[in-house]
């Protein structure tokens, strides 16, 4: 059995940790995502992040334990996945023109000694002002509904910006892979030292 387990079933998240080549296993938190009153969005993504990984422990008393939480912020109002068509259009008009600021959370819980490592990863998008008919093509190719933001900068969704800012850019697709290394290296896993 792994030592690494993604509490995720996400195949986006997924990907990106096994560019670390290190063995894992991914597991469903079930975890209520509903946010706090008056929570703000790095609170909201760090606290869902570790309620993710934590949900794991008791399946799981001898790992260590990878949780993840994503939204992003347009216009001071904090958005997550579309889950349709019609909200996807309304999050992309939103966004169109404007600056919008994903935040994810990341959190490693080592089930052996409870120690928890998290943090706030930002990531800044600047979109480039979209017609409603390059919105509705764009959703119509790639029907992006399970993504906060409305779209998927690993496809067509690039074609969206006019320019993208932040330390990683694993961290827009839902896994800041720089920072869970560093992480993961204090926890005695180096994705360069392992056989």
């Amino acid at each position: 059995m792994p030592q690494l387990v993604l509490a995720s079933t996400s195949p986006y998240r997924s990907a990106l940790l096994a560019k670390l080549q290190l063995p894992f296993v991914t597991a469903a938190p079930e975890t209520d995502e509903t946010p706090l009153p008056s929570e703000t969005a790095d609170a909201l993504v760090q606290r869902l992040a570790i309620a993710k990984a934590q949900a794991l422990a008791g399946r799981y008393p001898q790992h260590k334990i990878i949780g993840s939480d994503q939204v992003c912020v347009i216009n001071g109002a904090i958005v997550g996945k579309p889950h349709n068509h019609a909200n996807a259009v309304k999050q992309l008009q939103q966004a169109s023109g404007q600056c919008v600021t994903f935040y994810t959370g990341l959190a490693l819980i080592n089930t052996a000694t409870t120690r928890i490592n998290c943090l706030c990863e930002t990531f800044d998008v600047y979109f480039r002002t979209l017609s409603d008919a390059e919105i509705n093509g764009y959703l119509t190719r790639e029907q992006p509904w399970n993504c906060a933001g409305s779209f998927k900068s690993e496809g067509l969704g690039i074609t969206l910006f006019d320019r993208l800012s932040g330390r990683d850019p694993n961290t827009l697709v839902g896994l800041p892979l720089i920072a869970l290394t560093q992480m993961l290296i204090e926890q005695g896993i180096n994705p360069l030292l392992q056989i």
